[in-house]
This record gives C-alpha cells, sequence and structure tokens, in this order.
C-alpha cells in the first residue's frame, strides 16, 4: 500500500459506480478539497470522492502537503523540487492503481480534479497512464513540461482548464499555454476563465467543473 491517505466522501446513493480524485494545491491538504464533493453530490449520487493528502510535509506550512517544493515559494533548490516531484509521481500512481482495485471502479469511470499544483500532478499523470480517465478537470495550474507531453502521452482523456483572470499566484496565461500544447497533442481541450477571480475557485467554474463531469462520466 501507498502511503497517500486522506478523506472521502461515499456516494449519496450507497451505490458507487464512479470517483471524483481531488488533487490538492501546495500547502494545503484533502480537507481543503473534499467538500466540494458536497455541492456535487446531488447532482452525483453514485460517485465516491476521494482527496488524498500529498505524500511531503509543505516547508512553508507544516501542517500542510506538497507535491513537490517550490523553489520560488520555499527556497528549496531546484533538485530537492525534481526529486520531490519524482517521488510524488510514483506514490500517485500506485495510489490510483489501488483504488480502482479497492474501490472497484476503473479509470473510464473516474475524474481526476486538481488544484492549483493538483492541477499539474493531473495535468503530468493523467497522459502518462495507459488507459485513459473519464476526464481531467484542473483548476488555477500549469502544464509541467509541455516539449515532453507528444512523445510521452499513452492516453488522452478529455479536459477542462479553468482559471481566474486575477490569479496572482499562477498566471491566467497558463491557461492558454496548456490548451495550446494539449490540443496539439490531440487532447479534446474545454477551457474557461472565471472574471474577478483569484487563485481560487469560482461558483461559475465549478458549475462548468460539473457540466464536464457529468458529461463524461454520462450521468
Amino acid at each position: 500500500m501507498t502511503t497517500l491517505t486522506g478523506p472521502r466522501k461515499d456516494a449519496a446513493s450507497g451505490n458507487a459506480d464512479s470517483l471524483v480524485i481531488f488533487l490538492h494545491g501546495y500547502g494545503s491538504d484533502g480537507n481543503d478539497l473534499i467538500g466540494i464533493g458536497d455541492s456535487l453530490a446531488e447532482h452525483l449520487p453514485n460517485t465516491t470522492f476521494l482527496a488524498p493528502n500529498a505524500p511531503q510535509k509543505c516547508a512553508n506550512n507544516p501542517m500542510g502537503y506538497q507535491w513537490s517544493p517550490i523553489p520560488w515559494l520555499d527556497g528549496s533548490t531546484e533538485e530537492a523540487a525534481q526529486a520531490g516531484l519524482a517521488e510524488s509521481i510514483d506514490l500517485l500512481n500506485a495510489y490510483l492503481g489501488e483504488v480502482a482495485v479497492t474501490e472497484g471502479i476503473g479509470p473510464e469511470r473516474t475524474i481526476i480534479f486538481g488544484f492549483s499544483q493538483g492541477t499539474m500532478m493531473a495535468l503530468h499523470i493523467g497522459p502518462r497512464r495507459a488507459v485513459p480517465f473519464a476526464g481531467i478537470v484542473g483548476f488555477s495550474g500549469r502544464l509541467l513540461y509541455p516539449e515532453r507531453l507528444q512523445a510521452e502521452t499513452k492516453s488522452k482523456p478529455p479536459i477542462l482548464l479553468v482559471h481566474g483572470d486575477s490569479d496572482e499566484m499562477v498566471p491566467p496565461a497558463a491557461l492558454p499555454e496548456a490548451a495550446e500544447a494539449l490540443t496539439k497533442a490531440g487532447f479534446e481541450v474545454f477551457t474557461h476563465i472565471s472574471k474577478n477571480t483569484g487563485h481560487g475557485i469560482a461558483p461559475d467554474g465549478l458549475n462548468k467543473a460539473l457540466q464536464f463531469i457529468t458529461m463524461k462520466l454520462g450521468n
């Protein structure tokens, strides 16, 4: 078993046939996103929601977690950031494989929902897995290593990218940059800009995410 643990919200119907897995941002934890499941559950009664904590304690917030160090935020080295990212990629891939078995729900019925650094993880891992997820939702993130995407892609899940136009942490330009690289690599990409929104999830963006999830899960 991996070391990734975190909160969950079981399907409201008691009969889950799909999963939404939340990947939180830098310095946060699974509890930060699992509450979104409350908003979505009414519309997705057969969906179980999972929100694993990232594997590393956050240097800038010991109460939170990180998928990897961020040198410009925490003063870490580029080598430490690369090592942390590699560790998290391995652990998250193992976790996703385990979840498919323990929940009895495969990737074709699983949505990966990321925020900020969690979006970066989702966009990096999803295309490199052999079997495509039902979809990836990415808020306020960016695409890591776009120059490697085409060569390393193994599957092409549909992707929704959402970003606030006033994001002070991850520039809004990260959305079109990611969308261009993903589209060029043959992915189906949807985008939405939340007006007057900083580094967060606004109601209009969450509504777009619900529409996308519902469409891709066939609910």
